[in-house]
């Protein structure tokens, strides 16, 4: 196995290395976004990328969502901060694969690596539509009528999770527990905060109705995009 480790921290990079190698993995440090981002994306040969969030040049974040922009499909395993839900969530809707939490098990860190060279690389994820609304989950891409727009992580993946259940109406719990952390335990009425915001951004502009509401139920996602 060969993994790529960007990682800023040189003390936790060489831990990291050594730790690895006498697991027979070999193991390319990286210590900043910019080459990080050189190495996971025009060298073929890595069985996993292991990303820090926190890195100079580029972030743990762009770098993954760069690399499947590209088309680059090496399974991604991200190293977030301790108590970083927020930062988890976000993670999963740039496209990792897994993460780990610092500070972490070395005995952990091998079956994750073990796991994800196993299930290999994903194929390319189907682009979804409603009517002329599309969400490409390997770009990342939202655009309606082929204009493209700008969202949120936070917007992006709860249009994701609407539009992969698109007819179907969703209360605001089911959202919450889709979308947000699953430790999350603020109000309700954040849906509808989230919601008023992907309205002002993919409907309004376009003379568009694609999320319903659906009084004394949740939202629907018109499959015809509105």
């Amino acid at each position: 196995m060969r993994i790529l480790l960007v990682e800023d921290e040189s003390r936790i990079a060489e831990t990291v290395r050594r730790g690895l190698a006498t697991e027979h993995i070999e193991v390319d440090v990286e210590s900043d976004g910019v080459d990080g981002l050189w190495a996971a994306t025009e060298r073929d040969y890595y069985d996993v990328v292991v990303l820090d969030i926190m890195l100079p040049g580029l972030s743990g974040y762009e770098i993954v969502k760069r690399m499947r922009h590209r088309g680059v499909w090496t399974p991604v395993l991200m190293l977030t901060a301790k108590n970083g839900e927020y930062d988890e969530a976000d993670a999963f809707d740039l496209g990792a694969d897994d993460y780990l939490t610092k500070p972490f098990s070395f005995v952990v860190l091998v079956a994750r690596l073990r796991a994800l060279t196993r299930r290999g690389s994903a194929a390319r994820p189907t682009v979804l539509a409603a009517g002329d609304l599309t969400l490409d989950p390997a770009r990342h891409r939202v655009a309606r009528g082929g204009v493209e727009v700008e969202l949120t992580a936070r917007e992006y993946g709860l249009l994701e999770f609407l539009m992969r259940r698109k007819g179907t109406v969703l209360a605001k719990t089911d959202i919450l527990a889709g979308v947000w952390d699953a430790h999350y335990d603020g109000s309700e009425n954040v849906v509808e905060v989230y919601i008023r915001y992907l309205r002002k951004k993919i409907d309004e502009p376009f003379g568009r109705q694609a999320i319903r509401t659906v009084r004394g139920a949740g939202y629907l996602l018109d499959p015809e995009g509105g």
